[in-house]
């Protein structure tokens, strides 16, 4: 996937706002995390201040070295809901949502999904998003308001070609190959999972 020509960065400190810190000669070689959407990089030099920016398809998120690795997650919760806040202020109401499904139907599925209801819903906590086919219904969780664009549009084109195929197998992932960012959102949500946001993705190829 191409690199984001606009990254995000957000600057935390545990005591008080802190400014943007980019990486520095001494920070530590990366640590391993739960996927490599999240890279978490541990620093001598930096005391208390905690910052986070996007590069390519990974979240590098920047600690002092003497954190726990439970102020380590959480922090990195904090900070990748920062950055989602940054990427994406405006929320899409529920007729603002299923336009954009039409879109995207019309897109990448030839208009052949057609949705009877697509909203937001806030007891969804573990998917992402849901569909009920014999009922045109498309539901999709609120966590995922204030996440970039390309992510709520590839879980709304995902619960779209299940209009069309209801389970996992093959024709249905041939569906979702049209969408061009399936890859690169499927990478930030799964950053977003490893900081213990949400349980699970939606199936993955082969599940």
């Amino acid at each position: 996937m191409p690199a984001d020509p606009s990254p995000g960065f957000a600057g935390e400190s545990p005591a008080r706002s802190a400014g943007i810190h980019q990486r520095s000669a001494a920070d530590h070689p990366p640590r391993g995390s739960a996927t490599s959407a999240v890279e978490v990089r541990r620093s001598s030099r930096r005391s208390r201040t905690v910052s986070a920016y996007r590069e390519g398809d990974r979240t590098i998120v920047l600690i002092p070295a003497r954190m726990s690795e439970a102020e380590e997650q959480r922090w990195v919760s904090v900070m990748l809901d920062k950055l989602a806040a940054q990427e994406s202020r405006r929320i899409l109401g529920d007729s603002e949502l299923a336009e954009r499904a039409e879109r995207l139907s019309a897109q990448y599925l030839q208009g052949r999904a057609r949705p009877v209801s697509v909203r937001w819903v806030t007891n969804q906590n573990t998917r992402w998003g849901s569909c009920t086919p014999a009922e045109g219904s498309i539901r999709l969780s609120h966590r995922l308001q204030g996440m970039p664009e390309y992510v709520v549009d590839y879980v709304l084109v995902h619960e779209l070609a299940h209009l069309l195929v209801p389970g996992h197998g093959p024709r249905f992932w041939r569906l979702l190959d049209a969408y061009p960012r399936t890859e690169r959102a499927r990478g930030y949500l799964e950053g977003v999972v490893a900081a213990d946001r949400l349980p699970h993705l939606p199936a993955a190829r082969g599940e």
